[in-house]
């Protein structure tokens, strides 16, 4: 069956003097001018198009695309806490872990782990992601016990400090005891499917849930991955099937974040062209979260650097989100990305300013 899906560009600063001819990205800081219609049948097509009078081109499930594409997101309610969602937030990445690809052992007892949380927050993080397995490429499971013995002190603690926490496991008994501890949103990596409890237990907990896009398993994900009718298209799709398996299972679509997978089961390429189509993944109608910090693709880009000297390439990959109107941007380094961040909305806060004569 043909399909056609609607990748927002021809980028703007503001809508000011461009009436009809540009369009708000998800109720967010960006504008756009342009719409690639990406059509996807035995082979995949692509017309590019002006904003003006394009609606005129849709039928009923293009125009539904259409609306979710350009529908302010609702904020995160997390707890007591609210996340506004109208502008790029940043996540904290906190490994409670022993062999993270970036981090691993850095903060590996409770109370290293605890303090950067802390310190996460301080500098700007309005959530921080408490993970206790390693899934980067080639690593195997952990045991669901040895994983609650890692994440559970960290959730309590920040958690009962006033710490937004959310909990980032396939496990269905790691979410159950993290969430009993404090942590207020799920960020699963397999989207839902690693662990089939986890789904149920999502749909019953009310807590919102990030559903990441994979190919294979950490053991397997980059063994030659590939995508016949393009990345862009192939991990929409994927996406959308899984976020109707949520939907089905009891989770509200207000509930659903979705998450590219940069790096999982991907090539550098791969990687590339999802960081430039990002905007594709609104039409999805959930929050975008991205995460792409200190990732290979980094190294891959400037002379195989190591993981812990890549803050230049994470921070331009998290200004790529930005404008494209990712809200959730998952970092290693918060207060870099957070100030990056800020002189980025100083931009968008001056061309959104009426200019006086």
């Amino acid at each position: 069956m043909r399909r056609t899906l609607l990748r927002p560009t021809g980028f703007v600063d503001s809508p000011f003097g461009h009436d009809g001819k540009v369009a708000r990205l998800a109720g967010g800081l960006g504008w756009f001018g342009l719409v690639e219609l990406i059509h996807v049948g035995d082979r995949v097509e692509t017309e590019l198009l002006p904003v003006a009078g394009i609606e005129s081109r849709f039928d009923d499930a293009v125009g539904a695309q259409w609306a979710a594409l350009t529908r302010p997101r609702a904020p995160l309610v997390m707890g007591e806490r609210t996340i506004r969602l109208d502008q790029p937030q940043v996540m904290a990445i906190l490994n409670v872990t022993p062999d993270s690809f970036s981090d691993g052992g850095q903060f590996a007892s409770a109370e290293a782990a605890v303090q950067a949380g802390f310190d996460a927050a301080q500098a700007g993080a309005a959530i921080v992601d408490v993970g206790g397995e390693s899934t980067r490429p080639g690593a195997r499971p952990v045991w669901e016990g040895d994983e609650i013995e890692r994440v559970e002190p960290v959730v309590r603690a920040l958690a009962g400090g006033g710490v937004a926490v959310s909990i980032d496991s396939r496990k269905a008994a790691v979410m159950e005891r993290a969430a009993a501890v404090g942590a207020r949103l799920v960020n699963d990596v397999s989207a839902l499917t690693w662990d089939h409890r986890a789904i149920e237990f999502v749909a019953r907990s009310g807590l919102p849930v990030v559903l990441m896009h994979h190919q294979g398993s950490p053991e397997t994900m980059q063994q030659n991955p590939s995508y016949p009718r393009g990345v862009l298209v192939e991990v929409y799709l994927w996406l959308e099937e899984r976020i109707a398996a949520a939907e089905a299972a009891g989770i509200r679509r207000e509930n659903i974040l979705v998450d590219p997978g940069i790096g999982f089961g991907k090539t550098v390429a791969h990687n590339l062209e999802l960081m430039n189509g990002l905007a594709l993944f609104h039409g999805l109608g959930c929050a975008i979260v991205l995460g792409a910090s200190r990732k290979r693709t980094v190294g891959a880009l400037h002379n195989e650097a190591p993981a812990d000297r890549r803050l230049g390439g994470s921070i331009a990959l998290a200004i790529k989100a930005a404008e494209q109107g990712a809200q959730l941007i998952r970092v290693h380094d918060v207060f870099e990305t957070v100030q990056a961040l800020k002189v980025w909305r100083g931009l968008r806060d001056q061309a959104l300013t009426p200019r006086l004569s």
